[in-house]
């Protein structure tokens, strides 16, 4: 379920730049430490973080358990799913077959796959920026009842082609993990193996990563199980490899993470021709990596979502120094746990949040409840009350409950989001991700 939907779709950072990373000596890891054994204690994360610097490790440290029931704690060796932080992966191999010139960027689909609708007008670089217009198959009503098992080629691609283009290609980026799937398959024919070789052949072996690998179906012991936060952790259902493919079935960790982000930007797997290409960006959409920057330092990464695990990665190349969070337990937003990190690489204040909820009587509650809403929110939001808790729920969407820290402030934080209300309730100021709106109730 996509929370972010409830108010904005992108993260914007609106902190005043006071410094460069050239300026910093150390960073403040004894109050970062405190910040995630605080989500940690709250069931709010488990996983792994780690910080790089002028090509060094300068900070890693695990949380929580990689496997709940055997209470198998995570440390520095544990492997997790990162989800479509594997697209990045992807674009490095595609852009290495390019140096090796097996293919181009304005190469046809219609050379590989000339059945799928528009094949004769969708590049490489099409699929490479999701400009493609292909829909995504990760979107199908019925993908949770398949995504376990394993599926051949030919299955995926008829999943592809029932469906209609969503637009015309190369006319706006719009994100779609078929895109990532064809290059996989593009990626096993031009080279004549699978993608699990290589993978291994032109980036793990050269960086000498030591945990990350293409998914295997069974796990290693060092790969942790993941799970969804309801009454208490929830294991999750495993999507097989044959699924996403290089779209989103690499295992990694967050040291491996963060060498190979600096490593690439290091020319250490392409050339700067090709890196060059990779930082092309449409609407922050670049080949296989997004624009990532924090108030005026430029930063790229990606980030990753599959089954309960959430990841990302980022570099600011100038700075030298890149981050990477993996994660198999969430109950928190990442990109609040990602503004957290960067405050403390560019010296800022690092905020420990309190999870210590307020109790209220129903009565005390009923003075919220009603229906918001505010000019230029496309959306209603009602707020209801269930088992004392408040809960929200705008036009169309899930219902969200809201966790009280203070008197009138409410929130939900996998997305972010805090409700603030008025004294007496009839308004109330929502903020997600920097933004804020003034609703009143109807």
């Amino acid at each position: 379920m996509n929370y972010l939907k409830f108010f904005v779709l992108s993260v914007i950072f609106s902190l005043p730049n006071n410094t460069s990373f050239g300026q910093i000596q150390t960073i403040d890891t004894l109050s970062l430490s405190n910040y995630f054994e605080e989500l940690s204690s709250n069931d709010k994360f488990m996983g792994s973080v780690s910080l790089l610097a002028n090509d060094k490790i300068i900070y890693s440290k695990s949380f929580g358990y990689s496997d709940i029931e055997s209470k198998i704690k995570a440390n520095n060796t544990t492997d997790y799913k990162i989800g479509s932080i594997s697209k990045l992966f992807t674009s490095v191999l595609i852009l290495k077959a390019i140096e090796d010139k097996k293919l181009n960027l304005e190469t046809k689909l219609s050379d590989f796959y000339p059945k799928i609708i528009n094949a004769n007008k969708i590049t490489i670089k099409s699929l490479l920026n999701h400009s493609s217009g292909i829909y995504s198959i990760t979107d199908d009503e019925d993908y949770l009842d398949w995504n376990t098992n394993k599926i051949s080629e030919q299955d995926v691609l008829n999943k592809i082609m029932i469906h209609q283009s969503l637009f015309e290609p190369n006319s706006k980026n719009e994100y779609s993990n078929s895109n990532y799937i064809l290059l996989s398959f593009i990626l096993q024919k031009i080279y004549k193996t699978d993608y699990a070789h290589i993978l291994e052949k032109n980036i793990i072996k050269p960086l000498k990563l030591k945990n990350t690998y293409f998914g295997i179906y069974k796990k290693s012991k060092y790969t942790t199980n993941s799970y969804s936060f309801g009454n208490g952790w929830v294991k999750q259902n495993e999507t097989h490899y044959s699924v996403p493919l290089g779209a989103g079935a690499i295992i990694s960790n967050s040291t491996d993470l963060v060498f190979f982000i600096n490593d690439l930007f290091n020319l250490k797997i392409i050339n700067r021709k090709s890196l060059d290409t990779m930082l092309t960006f449409s609407n922050k959409y670049g080949l296989g990596i997004f624009d990532m920057s924090f108030e005026n330092h430029f930063g790229v990464g990606h980030d990753g979502a599959i089954d309960g695990y959430k990841s990302i990665v980022s570099i600011f190349p100038k700075e030298k120094v890149s981050y990477a969070v993996v994660s198999n337990a969430l109950n928190y937003n990442i990109n609040l746990i990602s503004s957290t990190i960067l405050n403390a690489i560019f010296n800022h204040t690092i905020e420990i949040p309190s999870f210590d909820e307020i109790v209220f009587t129903e009565k005390e509650l009923d003075k919220f409840l009603g229906v918001f809403s505010g000019k230029g929110l496309p959306f209603k939001i009602t707020i209801s009350k269930e088992n004392l808790k408040l809960v929200a729920q705008a036009t169309g969407q899930a219902s969200l409950p809201l966790d009280a820290i203070q008197k009138n402030v409410f929130t939900f934080d996998k997305a972010g989001i805090k409700l603030t209300f008025s004294e007496n309730g009839k308004k109330v100021v929502l903020t997600q991700a920097g933004h804020e709106i003034e609703l009143e109730k109807e």
